[in-house]
């Protein structure tokens, strides 16, 4: 490779064909086997991606209310205005914990409290 005169516009290929630990670069002319010379290159295009399926509508989300004192079930899958009326009858947004309905999880997670204020400012508002 070395004692070849480099030629302007010659295409160089990594042949990797060599025994021993490394390729090396050579030109395409070289590389190119004369008993195939009339194959031509073989081009191999890259299947599209399949589109990403849409996610499933979500329904209506369900909600668990419960007495902090008591831990008695004030509310269970009760929809966002049934809460919402529930807690005008509470005293304070601390004396509940609230909780979502998660249908991938399969349980029922607790609002932060930042989400169960949001909840707690709905309240009184006309419907």
């Amino acid at each position: 490779m070395a004692d070849e005169p480099r030629k302007k516009g010659t295409v160089w290929v990594l042949d990797h064909e060599t025994k021993g630990t490394g390729a090396q670069m050579v030109p395409l002319d070289k590389k190119v086997d004369p008993a195939r010379a009339g194959s031509g290159l073989t081009v191999v295009e890259q299947r599209p991606k399949a589109p990403p399926k849409p996610p499933a509508p979500r329904g209506p989300r369900r909600f668990r209310v419960v007495d902090v004192m008591t831990r008695e079930v004030m509310a269970e899958g009760a929809d966002a205005r049934t809460t919402v009326d529930l807690l005008e009858g509470v005293r304070s947004l601390v004396d509940v914990s609230i909780y979502v309905w998660e249908e991938q999880a399969g349980k029922w997670q607790q609002l932060s409290r930042r989400e169960a204020q949001m909840l707690w400012a709905l309240r009184g508002r006309a419907r």
